[in-house]
C-alpha cells in the first residue's frame, strides 16, 4: 500500500502515568519538577561507600503491592514493577472502559535501555558465592525477570491488549522510539490505542558524577562546573490515541503528538557530534514530520545530560535549526531534577512536555548558579536556570541522543478541532 495517498489519523495523549524520582504519581512527579526539586540522595539500594559515586536519583518509598500482586511482584525485575505500576495509572488516568472498547486494537510499545540489571546481577553474584560449593542454581524466573521486553507482556496480559506488543531499544532514546513507533502505528491506522513510555532500574554500578558532598546539585546541565550525569530509575507512560475514538468516547485530551523524527549521528560511540550534527538533523526530521515551522515550538525539554560534549552539542544544533527563533525559546534539562532515567528518559520528558503544552508553564534547569558560566555555551539562550515560567506553549518538543548516536524527537502541540 502506498501510504503517501493515506490521510493520516490524528493521534492525542489521554492517560498519564509514572514512578519517578520525583514522586510515585504523574501529579506528584510534575509539582515537584515546577518546584524545581532534586530527586538525588545517597544511594540506599546497596553499599555505594568503595565506589567513586555514591549517590543517585532513586525511586523512593514505592510500594509494587500498590499495583501488583505480591507473589506477581517477586517474579519480576524493579523496571518491570515500575513499569506495570506506571502503566496502571496511565490506563486509570484516561478512564478506558475496558469492557467496552476493541483490546484487538490496543496495544503496548515500550522502551528499555537495558532491562533487569538488578535481576542478572544478583543471580551471577550467587553463583558465583556458592556455585563451586553447592553446584549451579538459578532463579527459575531468571530469564523472564531479566529480559528488557517483559514489561511490555505484563501490561498486555493485565488488560488482555491483543494489538502490536514490543519494546524498543536505543539507549537513552529507546522511549522516544517506542512513542514514535507508537504514533506511527496509530496514525496508520494500525491501531486504536496504544500504552507508551519507557521503564529502567540500572542503579546497581556508579553513576559519572562524583559530587557526592552535594548530590541535589550534582545534575547542573550548562553549567561550566558539570562532570558527568547522575543515574536514575522509574518510568513513565502515555496513552496515545487515535483522535476519533478519544472523542467518540468523551476521552480528557492533554496534548496532540504531531510528529517525530530520528535519526544517527555515525561519529562515536558514546559522545555527540561536537557540532550537533545528529541532533540538527532529528529535529529538522520532527518538525517535517509534525507539519511545523521552528517558529511554531516555543519550548524544548532538551537532552541535556549535564556532559561537557552533549551540552555544548545540543545547544549548537538547536541555535543552527531554530536561528534566531533559538532566543525567543524556553530550554530546560528536567533532568537536573529527575537525573537521566537512561531508556526511560524520553517517557518522562515527553511527559513533562506535555504537561507544559497542556498548562502554559515550563520546569526549570536547577543547579546552574552565577558565575558557573561555560565561555562555550551562549547565554542569550533562555535556559529556565532555577525556577518554572509561565508562558503560552503553542508546541514542546524532546529531544533524546542514546549511545552509539542514535537520536529521536518527539514533538507535542495544544489539541485543537
Amino acid at each position: 500500500m502506498n501510504y503517501n495517498f493515506m490521510e493520516l489519523k490524528r493521534v492525542v495523549v489521554t492517560g498519564i502515568g509514572a514512578v519517578t524520582p520525583l514522586g510515585n504519581t504523574a501529579a506528584e512527579t510534575w509539582q515537584n519538577m515546577l518546584a524545581g526539586v532534586s530527586g538525588a540522595a545517597p544511594i540506599t539500594h546497596f553499599d555505594a561507600s568503595k565506589f567513586k559515586t555514591q549517590f543517585a536519583c532513586e525511586v523512593k518509598n514505592f510500594n509494587p503491592e500498590q499495583f501488583i500482586d505480591r507473589k506477581e511482584a517477586r517474579k519480576m525485575d524493579p523496571y518491570c514493577q515500575f513499569a506495570l505500576s506506571a502503566a496502571t495509572m496511565a490506563v486509570e488516568d484516561s478512564a478506558l472502559d475496558l469492557d467496552a472498547i476493541d483490546k484487538n486494537r490496543v496495544g503496548v510499545v515500550f522502551g528499555v535501555g537495558i532491562g533487569g540489571m538488578k535481576t542478572y546481577e544478583e543471580e551471577v553474584t550467587t553463583y558465583a558465592r556458592t556455585g563451586e560449593t553447592l553446584g549451579p542454581k538459578f532463579n527459575p524466573f531468571f530469564v523472564p525477570k531479566m529480559i528488557s521486553d517483559i514489561c511490555a507482556g505484563y501490561i498486555s496480559i493485565k488488560y488482555g491488549f491483543h494489538g502490536p506488543n514490543y519494546i524498543t531499544s536505543s539507549a537513552c532514546a529507546s522511549s522516544t522510539n517506542a512513542l514514535a513507533d507508537a504514533f506511527n502505528l496509530i496514525r496508520l491506522g494500525k491501531a486504536d490505542i496504544i500504552v507508551s513510555g519507557g521503564a529502567e532500574a540500572a542503579i546497581t554500578l556508579h553513576a559519572l558524577s562524583t559530587r557526592n558532598d552535594e548530590p541535589q546539585k550534582a545534575s547542573r546541565p550548562f553549567s561550566a562546573s558539570r562532570d558527568g550525569f547522575v543515574m536514575a530509575e522509574g518510568s513513565a507512560v502515555l496513552v496515545l490515541e487515535e483522535l476519533e475514538h478519544a472523542k467518540a468516547r468523551g476521552a480528557k485530551i492533554y496534548a496532540e503528538m504531531a510528529g517525530a523524527g530520528m535519526s544517527a549521528d555515525a561519529h562515536h560511540i558514546t559522545a555527540s557530534h561536537p557540532e550537533g550534527l545528529g541532533a540538527k538533523l532529528v529535529m529538522e526530521n520532527a518538525l517535517d514530520d509534525a507539519g511545523l515551522k521552528p517558529e511554531d515550538i516555543d519550548y524544548i525539554n532538551v537532552h541535556g545530560t549535564s556532559t561537557h560534549v552533549g551540552d555544548i552539542s545540543e545547544c549548537k544544533a538547536i541555535q543552527a535549526v531554530f536561528g534566531e527563533h533559538a532566543y525567543e525559546l524556553n530550554i530546560s534539562s528536567t533532568k537536573s531534577m529527575t537525573g537521566h532515567l537512561l531508556g526511560a528518559a524520553g517517557a518522562i520528558e515527553a511527559m513533562a512536555s506535555v504537561m507544559a503544552v497542556n498548562q502554559d508553564i515550563v520546569p526549570p534547569t536547577i543547579n546552574h548558579e552565577e558565575g558557573d558560566d561555560d565561555p562555550e555555551i551562549d547565554y542569550k539562550l533562555n535556559f529556565t536556570f532555577g525556577q518554572a515560567q509561565k508562558r503560552t506553549v503553542r508546541a514542546a518538543l524532546s529531544n533524546t541522543f542514546g549511545f552509539g548516536g542514535h537520536n529521536a524527537c518527539a514533538i507535542f502541540k495544544k489539541y485543537a478541532e
